[in-house]
């Protein structure tokens, strides 16, 4: 299965290389269309896609069918996000978006282009965050809100529930380590769009987001500080 890449904006998905890129060629009609602007680009150019087999739009948080309508679009067209923690590597799976009026053969298409690259595909219907992200964020925020209590530290939490589920990891050290700001903005991004108290953030979630926020501002501030001493010099 041959397919066209067109990337626009930093990629979520694929922030380096790898095979599924790599596999891609130019003269394709198909098209996976990557980046943090990857719905823009399918406004822009989604005239020239009619004739494709499948078109995959990558997606944030959000719903396909704010690309491509909600009851009636284009049945070519799937969504996609391979699922990544904060600042880890993205992992192998890749979450596959459709739509109730998706063409089946456009399912399949996408699908085999993933799988041949290495990747693991789960398919899902349209909802915001789709199934990992759904699942597992009320579970972190439920985490950190025990820790808020006092409920116990965080290595016994931790240790709690590695040693009593079997997880290598446990929430708060895995939180901590690919960057806790990243879970707040997933998770207020969902309680925006779902309005479910499971996923409004932690208290500490939204404290190391009001941090990392101001450590990029003082950064700013300082580089900004040093060009204007150094045109008074």
């Amino acid at each position: 299965m041959s397919y066209q890449i067109i990337e626009r904006g930093e990629s979520q998905s694929f922030p380096q290389s790898h095979p599924f890129l790599e596999a891609a060629q130019a003269q394709s009609q198909d098209r996976v269309l990557i980046g943090s602007d990857a719905g823009r680009a399918w406004v822009e150019h989604s005239e020239q896609f009619k004739n494709a087999t499948f078109i995959a739009i990558e997606l944030g948080i959000e719903c396909l069918g704010e690309h491509i309508g909600e009851d009636d679009g284009p049945a070519n067209v799937v969504g996609f996000a391979r699922f990544r923690l904060g600042d880890a590597e993205p992992t192998n799976l890749v979450e596959l978006v459709k739509k109730p009026y998706t063409d089946e053969a456009a399912l399949a298409a996408a699908r085999q282009a993933f799988e041949a690259a290495g990747l693991t595909v789960a398919v899902c219907n349209d909802f915001p965050g789709r199934i990992l992200n759904r699942l597992v964020r009320p579970y972190y925020n439920a985490a950190l809100r025990r820790l808020d209590e006092g409920l116990a530290s965080a290595a016994d939490m931790d240790k709690t529930l590695c040693l009593g589920l079997g997880y290598p990891e446990g929430p708060i050290s895995l939180l901590n380590r690919t960057g806790l700001h990243h879970h707040y903005e997933v998770s207020k991004q969902l309680f925006d769009a779902l309005g479910q108290e499971p996923y409004a953030p932690a208290r500490r979630a939204r404290v190391a987001w009001v941090r990392h926020q101001r450590g990029v501002s003082d950064q700013t501030a300082d580089a900004s500080n040093g060009s204007t001493h150094g045109a008074t010099t």
